[in-house]
C-alpha cells in the first residue's frame, strides 16, 4: 500500500500579521480606514502565501495603501499603477495581484490605462476608491464630481459631465464589474472575496467619504433613514427589491426599468426583475441607475453588488504561452524578424 501524502498547507496568518509598523496617515474619520480593516480582515481567508501577495497604488490619498499591508508592494506613479500591475502580472502570474487607486488617479491621468486594463483582463483585484473629489491635492473637483460642484478649481460650479465608473467599465469589456461602500463593512468583504475569486481583471468600485473635502456625499447610500429607499443590493438569481419594508421592486417593461409597489392587484415579486450577473446588456441598463434628483425624470435606487461577470482568457495565460512557443523553437533568425514577411527585390 502507497503512503497517502498531503500536499503542505500555505503558512497561515491572522489579520493582525498584516499591519505594519507605518502610522496611518489619513485624516481621522476617512473611509479608507474602514476599507483597509476589511481588506486585513479578508486576504488572510483566501489561503494565498503572504510572499505571493502584492498591493500596487498609484498616486492620491487611497495610495498609500501599500505601507500598511505587510505584504510586498509598490506605491508607484500618478496614472500608472494599471501598467505596473500588468507587467508584473505577465512576468509573475502566480502572483495575487491587487491594485489600489482613486477616481481621480484611474480615471483622468490614469483612464487610458484604466479601459485597457479591464479589455486585456489580466487576473488583477482593481480597487477603484471613489469620493468624487481629488483629497491629496485638497480639494479639486474629480472626473466623478457631480456637475455644479463647487471647488476651489471650479468656484463658480464644475460644467463638466462626470464619469460613470461602473459604465465605463461595462463599456471597456470588463469581466468582473462590482461597486461597494466603505461604510457597509458585511458587504465589502463579499465583495473582495468575489472580486478576488474571479479569474480575470476584477473591477470593484468602492464609495469611500472623505470627510474633509467632499463629506457626506454618499449619505443617502448609508444614513439608515435613506439607504434602503435609496440603495438597491442586486443579488445573482434574486428579484430587484428596496424600500424600507421591501415593498418596492423593479420590473422591466421591455428594456425599460419601472418601480413598482409589490403586493398591489397589477404587481407581484414573481413579475419583478431578476437580476442575472452573466447578462451584459441588462448589466448595462442597471449601470445607468446613476441619475441623481431630477425633476421630471424617474428616479432609481443606486445599486450595490456584482453587476457583471464574464469568463475569458485572461491576458497572462496568452502571453506566457507565446514565450513558451518562442523558447520551443529556439532563437529566431533576427535578419529575418528585421525583413519581416514584406520584402522584395528591385532589378
Amino acid at each position: 500500500m502507497s503512503a497517502v501524502t498531503n500536499a503542505p498547507e500555505s503558512p497561515k496568518f491572522t489579520s493582525k500579521e498584516l499591519v505594519t509598523d507605518q502610522e496611518v496617515r489619513w485624516c481621522p474619520g476617512c473611509g479608507d480606514y474602514s476599507i483597509l480593516k476589511q481588506v486585513q480582515t479578508v486576504v488572510p481567508e483566501l489561503g494565498i502565501p503572504r510572499e505571493n501577495i502584492v498591493f500596487v497604488s498609484g498616486i492620491g490619498c487611497s495610495s498609500r495603501f501599500p505601507y500598511y499591508m505587510e505584504t510586498y508592494g509598490m506605491h508607484s506613479i500618478h496614472g500608472r499603477a494599471a501598467a505596473i500591475a500588468s507587467g508584473l502580472k505577465s512576468v509573475r502570474p502566480e502572483l495575487s495581484v491587487w491594485m489600489v487607486s482613486g477616481d481621480g488617479d484611474s480615471l483622468s491621468i490614469g483612464g487610458n490605462h484604466f479601459i485597457h486594463l479591464l479589455r486585456r483582463n489580466f487576473d488583477i483585484n482593481l480597487l477603484l476608491f471613489n469620493n468624487e473629489i481629488y483629497g491629496l491635492t485638497k480639494g479639486q473637483y474629480s472626473p466623478t464630481s457631480e456637475e455644479g460642484k463647487i471647488t476651489k478649481s471650479t468656484p463658480m460650479g464644475s460644467v463638466d459631465h462626470p464619469f460613470n465608473p461602473i459604465a465605463l467599465a461595462l463599456g471597456a469589456d470588463g469581466t468582473f464589474v462590482a461597486r461597494s461602500m466603505d461604510r457597509d463593512p458585511v458587504h465589502l468583504k463579499e465583495m473582495l472575496r468575489r472580486a478576488h475569486g474571479h479569474k480575470g481583471t476584477s473591477f470593484l468600485e468602492i464609495y469611500q467619504n472623505c470627510n474633509v473635502f467632499n463629506d457626506g456625499a454618499f449619505e443617502i447610500f448609508t444614513e439608515k433613514a435613506s439607504k434602503k429607499e435609496e440603495a438597491i443590493f442586486v443579488e445573482n438569481g434574486k428579484p430587484l427589491v428596496f424600500g424600507q419594508n421591501g415593498e418596492k421592486g423593479i420590473k422591466l417593461d421591455g428594456f425599460k426599468p419601472v418601480i413598482v409597489d409589490i403586493g398591489t392587484d397589477q404587481n407581484s415579486i414573481n413579475d419583478l426583475w431578476v437580476h442575472d450577473e452573466r447578462d451584459r446588456v441588462k448589466a448595462g441598463i442597471l449601470s445607468r441607475f446613476f441619475d441623481r434628483h431630477e425633476e421630471g425624470k424617474p428616479h432609481y435606487p443606486r445599486p450595490f453588488g456584482v453587476f457583471y461577470v464574464e469568463d475569458r482568457t485572461r491576458y497572462e495565460d496568452r502571453f506566457n504561452e507565446q514565450v513558451e512557443q518562442a523558447i520551443a523553437k529556439k532563437a529566431p533568425d533576427l535578419d529575418a524578424l528585421l525583413r519581416g514577411r514584406e520584402t522584395w527585390v528591385i532589378g
